[in-house]
């Protein structure tokens, strides 16, 4: 019975020396704040360790730089640093319109340049000088008197269908207007119709034509 009591206990002593290890509990880590005017070998002597494993344990890669309010780890495990990515804000641009520039160019008009009025002589009328009398005496007074009464005299005036000084159809002047021709139509007419001027002039001042 003593012997079993033995060897339970050795065998208890076996598996304590075993668990040993794993009962261990995990040490607190401890962390100074960084004050103004501190540096990394100060706080290395005030914790009794060196300034290699503080910058070790931290991630330091400059001894000499260090950060007001830094957490720096003194013992245990570094703790895994949270990368904050802070962005920068977007400055916002105020746009401002473009305002349009008017360029208002002033365009001067020189004056017309007067122009002189000029006077166009009104076109001559056509003139009939009279031809050389082809009757004499009374034949030539009873001709003018046949043509003071049928056109005034005149070798333009028209009255419908007759023409000229003697108020002749174009049937007998065939065209030519001329005194020349109006003249020598009228005396072949009188003559070939009424033989003289004169006998013209009574058949005339009977009819009131000839």
């Amino acid at each position: 019975m003593k012997l079993n009591i033995k060897t339970k206990l050795a065998g208890f002593a076996v598996v304590l020396a075993f668990l040993a290890p794993s009962l261990t509990f995990a040490q607190e880590t401890k962390t100074y704040t960084v004050k103004p005017g501190d540096t990394l070998s100060e706080i290395a002597e005030t914790y009794n360790t060196t300034v290699e494993k503080l910058a070790k344990l931290n991630n330091i890669k400059n001894v000499d730089l260090i950060f007001i309010d830094q957490v720096l780890v003194i013992d245990g495990e570094a703790p895994v640093a949270e990368t904050t990515t802070t962005e920068a804000p977007v400055a916002e641009v105020e746009e401002t319109p473009a305002v349009a520039e008017t360029v208002v160019e002033e365009t001067y008009e020189a004056p017309a340049p007067a122009v002189a009025e000029s006077y166009s002589a009104p076109a001559a009328t056509e003139s009939y000088s009279a031809p050389a009398a082809t009757v004499s005496g009374s034949e030539a007074e009873a001709k003018e008197w046949i043509a003071q009464k049928e056109s005034g005299g005149s070798y333009t005036a028209t009255n419908g269908r007759y023409i000229g000084r003697y108020q002749l159809t174009d049937s007998y002047l065939n065209g030519d207007y001329s005194a020349e021709n109006q003249e020598r139509v009228a005396d072949a007419y009188v003559a070939g119709r009424y033989g003289s001027w004169t006998a013209a002039k009574n058949f005339w001042l009977n009819n009131g034509w000839y």
